[in-house]
């Protein structure tokens, strides 16, 4: 049987991280919020960035677009992660507002979660999440992973050639990873995103899923029931503001249904995906298409079930 075509999953890959850093949390009996300086002795950001604010996006880490940090597969296995991590850190060192004060995405945060989890654990970043995060749920490589699978079957990404993302890409995006048109659509050429815990997760909608599946059970392979809450706990400011966000969740609703998301984009690809835990139903789609309106398209098939009579949510667990 063939194997599936992979795609970038981009910042849908922060909730594994976010799922990484609570699971090493509740083992190593650490605290949420400890600062993240206690652990990555080369953060700039000082003693009130913690593990629980960089989650929630609430540090004041700043974000600069990253459209720039990629590098191509020929590289990848050389490719020197950490020095990059340190470039970044150089060039945008100083908190865009103090932390706990507002909410403020941020893919540098998530990129300094990946290093606490190589910090706490002793294995890399991308080991760890696929020994304690997807194999339990018995995720294969070729379902999700941080590798690209195959080369051959591994989708392209396209970008709208009457698009804005199109028009600014020769500010952000080098000359190699841009192809050619194809009618209205603009290759990019595949690549890997130089931080693996902010957008490096790379597989099928099947692998996402098994994920989903496993939040919606009344006891996840994952994590005990207190750290599944914590999981799912709407975070809030310093002056207790509620922020659109749990320890890894975006945090919304769909008419009268309270849901999780995670969106990821760039490069050619978007991507969500979702979770109603009251009503027992998660959904994700994956594109290569970055101005496919992914929202849209799920708001239009998670309503087919979220009828009143699902009888989805009879097995499920609600934080």
């Amino acid at each position: 049987m063939a194997s599936a075509v992979t795609m970038m999953a981009y910042s849908m890959s922060k909730t594994f991280t976010a799922a990484a850093v609570l699971q090493l949390i509740d083992s190593q009996h650490l605290s949420l919020d400890d600062s993240i300086g206690r652990f990555v002795d080369f953060s700039p950001y000082g003693p009130d960035v913690t593990i629980r604010r960089l989650l929630a996006h609430t540090a004041g880490v700043p974000n600069p677009v990253p459209l720039a940090w990629i590098h191509a597969p020929a590289v990848h296995e050389t490719f020197d992660e950490h020095a990059a991590l340190i470039r970044a850190l150089r060039r945008h060192g100083r908190l865009a507002f103090a932390p706990g004060t507002r909410y403020g995405y941020s893919n540098i945060g998530y990129w300094l979660l990946g290093e606490f989890v190589q910090r706490v654990t002793g294995l890399g970043f991308t080991a760890y999440v696929v020994q304690e995060v997807l194999e339990p749920l018995g995720v294969t490589p070729q379902e999700l992973g941080y590798m690209i699978p195959s080369l051959p079957e591994h989708a392209r990404g396209y970008l709208e050639k009457y698009s804005l993302m199109n028009a600014v890409k020769g500010v952000f995006v080098d000359r190699e990873f841009v192809g050619t048109y194809s009618g209205r659509w603009l290759e990019i050429h595949p690549h890997y995103l130089n931080g693996a815990a902010f957008g490096g997760l790379v597989g099928t909608a099947r692998g996402f899923a098994k994920f989903l599946e496993d939040q919606l059970r009344p006891n996840s392979a994952l994590f005990d029931d207190a750290t599944r809450r914590s999981f799912y706990a709407q975070q809030h400011t310093n002056d207790a503001a509620a922020v659109p966000t749990s320890l890894g969740w975006q945090v919304g609703s769909l008419d009268d249904k309270r849901l999780y998301f995670k969106e990821g984009g760039g490069g050619g690809f978007h991507c969500m995906m979702r979770l109603y835990p009251s009503s027992g139903i998660g959904t994700v789609v994956m594109t290569n298409a970055t101005g496919f309106n992914v929202r849209n398209l799920l708001n239009s098939t998670d309503r087919a079930f979220l009828e009143p009579d699902s009888s989805f949510r009879d097995e499920s667990w609600t934080p």
